[in-house]
């Protein structure tokens, strides 16, 4: 895909997340409608979805995709990575990366980015890839832009979902 065409995709589908989170702030809604999106919208991803902070650890939440793994420590994997540094982690080879966990024998590449309100770590989007080398800084770019619209249209409470006495 040409960059300028990437570019665009990222642009409309920036613009997708925000109309259909418009009026709707339910936190699994949202992570599972924006998972779907991204999964739709790019023909090489095998994994679009989000490992979600529960104060010690991240734990697998909505998700396009293959079986996951479920649980992962803080600074383990390239999801513990972002969530402990609270950065974007770009990795071009899955095969040659020292701290990476393989839950998909087809993904290549991977990029995660952090999820972070208000100071609070609230977990990542993870996208796996199954191309080398499929993720730069225009992903970068525009992921964290999707992440900071899903932050700001979504009411991250999952207490509705808690049994009422």
């Amino acid at each position: 895909m040409l960059y300028s065409e990437k570019e665009s995709l990222y642009q409309t589908i920036n613009e997708q997340l925000s109309y259909l989170l418009e009026g709707e702030p339910n936190v699994l809604a949202n992570l599972s409608n924006a998972s779907a999106l991204l999964k739709t919208s790019f023909p090489n991803t095998v994994f679009a979805g989000f490992y979600l902070f529960d104060g010690n650890e991240l734990i697998l939440g909505p998700f396009q995709g293959g079986v996951s793994c479920v649980r992962i420590a803080l600074g383990k994997g390239v999801c513990g990575e972002s969530a402990a540094s609270r950065q974007t982690v770009i990795v071009g080879d899955v095969k040659t990366y020292p701290n990476y966990i393989s839950c998909d024998s087809s993904a290549r590449s991977e990029i995660v980015v952090s999820m972070v309100k208000e100071g609070r770590l609230l977990g990542v989007l993870d996208l796996d890839s199954s191309l080398v080398d499929d993720y730069d800084d225009l992903d970068l770019k525009y992921l964290e832009e999707f992440v900071s619209i899903l932050l700001e249209k979504t009411e991250w409470n999952f207490s509705m979902f808690e049994e009422k006495a």
